[in-house]
C-alpha cells in the first residue's frame, strides 16, 4: 500500500478497549448493539496527538531488521493466543535510499506479534513468522506479475476460536495515486498460530465491489458472536459498505449478510447478495479500521482521507449515523501518512485515550501514535 501507486509499481518490478488497568488482551473488544439510532453524537474533538516512535524498520525497539523488515507498511492488528497481531504489507529487506515502497527482498505480506500490553510508551514487535533462517517469511504468495497478480495485500486480520483468518486481496495492477485494479478478495486461513497459512476458495467478493479491503469487529447480538465488516473498494475514494457473518459461519459465502438500509425505526435491514449492499458512510475512504469505544460508548473509525489526512468519527450503531470527522494527523503533518489502524484492547483511561499505528510512506514503515477524545455534554445531535 502506497501513496503514489504509479512509481511504487516501478519499484517493484525493478526488484472492549482496557479491559483491566494493565491492558489485558481478551475477547473484551467484543461490541454491541445497544445505541439507538436516534442516540446524539458525544465526539467534539480530539486533542494531545502525539507520535510514541516507530513499530518497525531499524529504529523501532523490536529491531524488525533483524527479520529483513527493513521497509513495511498497514500493520492493523488483531488479539489471538494472548498476543496482538501484526498484519504487514508489501515488505523489502534493504532500502538503500528507496523513499516509499520498494527495495530488494520483496515480499507481499509478513505477520509479526507482540505480548506488549502497555501502549503508552510505544509498542515493541516480539517475534515474526519466519522461514528456515529466521527472516519474515510471506504467508500468503503472490505471482508479482503485473497485470496478472502484482502483488497480495492483506487488509485486515481477526481470530474465532482457535483459527486466525486474513482477509487480503489480490492487486491486478498498481494505477493513479490512490486507485489500483483488483481481481478479488478473499480469506486466508491459520491454524497452527500463523505458521502456515491456506488461502481459501471461498468466500470471495469482487474486486469491482466494496469489499476489497475491510476491517473486522466482533460483534454480540443475541448471545450470538458475529463478524461484522466494514468495506470499501479498489483504492481509496469510496463510500463504506457493511456486511455480516455469524463467527462460526464464517468460511461459508452463503451465510453473508449485507447491509441494504434500515426500516422506519431505524432498525437495519439485510440481503444475501454483494451487490446489494448500501453505503453506511459517504465519503473517501482509504485504510480503514473501525473498534467499540467505551468512554464514548460509540463506535470509532478510523481512515485515510486523501487529501486531508488520518481521520476519525464516531458511529451510533455499526449502520451509523457517523459524526463529522476529526483531524488525528494531517496530510501534511508528515511525508505521506496512511492506514491509521486501532486494536480496541489499546486504549487507557477507560477509552479516552486511543493509541493506533499510523503508516508513512517516507520512510516507509510503521509508527505508533496516541490521542485523547474529547466528549460533549450535549444531548442533541450535530
Amino acid at each position: 500500500m502506497q501513496r503514489s501507486r504509479g512509481t511504487r509499481s516501478a519499484r517493484i518490478a525493478a526488484a472492549s478497549v482496557a479491559c483491566t488497568a494493565a491492558l489485558t488482551l481478551s475477547a473484551c473488544s467484543t461490541g454491541t448493539l445497544s445505541n439507538s439510532p436516534d442516540s446524539p453524537f458525544v465526539l467534539a474533538g480530539v486533542t494531545g496527538i502525539e507520535q510514541l516512535g516507530a513499530v518497525t524498520g531499524p529504529d523501532s525497539p523490536g529491531k524488525t531488521d533483524q527479520y529483513a523488515v527493513n521497509g513495511t507498511d498497514l500493520g492493523s492488528m488483531f488479539n489471538f493466543d494472548g498476543k496482538t497481531w501484526f498484519v504487514f504489507g508489501d515488505t523489502f529487506g534493504e532500502r538503500d535510499g528507496v523513499v516509499g515502497g520498494g527495495g530488494s527482498f520483496w515480499r507481499s505480506n509478513t505477520l509479526g506479534w507482540t505480548s506488549d500490553t502497555d501502549p503508552s510508551d510505544g509498542i515493541t514487535i516480539d517475534g515474526m513468522i519466519v522461514d528456515d533462517v529466521g527472516l519474515a517469511k510471506e504467508i500468503i504468495p503472490s505471482k508479482k506479475v503485473d497485470n496478472d497478480e502484482m502483488t497480495v495485500i492483506p487488509t485486515h486480520g481477526f481470530a474465532i476460536g482457535d483459527t486466525m483468518y486474513i482477509h487480503w486481496m489480490s492487486v491486478r495492477h498498481w494505477g493513479e495515486p490512490g486507485e489500483w485494479e483488483v481481481n478479488y478478495s478473499g480469506l486466508a486461513k491459520s491454524t497452527d498460530k500463523g505458521q502456515n497459512w491456506k488461502v481459501l476458495d471461498s468466500p470471495r467478493w469482487s474486486g469491482t465491489g466494496n469489499f476489497v479491503q475491510v476491517a473486522p469487529a466482533h460483534v454480540s447480538d443475541g448471545g450470538t458472536d458475529w463478524i461484522y465488516f466494514w468495506g470499501i473498494t479498489h483504492g481509496r475514494f469510496s463510500g463504506v459498505s457493511l456486511m455480516k457473518v455469524e463467527a462460526s459461519k464464517v468460511e461459508s459465502a452463503d451465510a453473508y449478510q449485507y447491509f441494504t438500509g434500515t426500516n422506519a425505526d431505524g432498525s437495519p435491514t439485510w440481503g444475501s447478495s454483494e451487490t446489494d449492499a448500501r453505503l453506511v458512510l459517504d465519503d473517501t475512504v482509504g485504510e480503514l479500521s473501525v473498534v467499540w469505544n467505551d468512554y464514548l460508548h460509540r463506535w470509532i473509525m478510523t481512515y485515510l482521507k486523501e487529501g486531508t489526512g488520518a481521520v476519525i468519527r464516531e458511529g451510533i450503531t455499526p449502520w451509523g449515523p457517523w459524526g463529522d470527522p476529526f483531524t488525528l494527523v494531517g496530510a501534511t503533518d508528515v511525508p505521506g501518512p496512511y492506514a491509521p489502524f486501532m486494536n480496541a484492547n489499546y486504549a487507557g483511561d477507560g477509552g479516552r485515550t486511543i493509541y493506533f499505528g499510523l503508516s508513512i510512506w517516507d520512510p516507509y514503515n510503521v509508527f505508533w501514535y496516541k490521542a485523547e477524545l474529547t466528549k460533549s455534554d450535549q444531548s442533541a445531535r450535530r
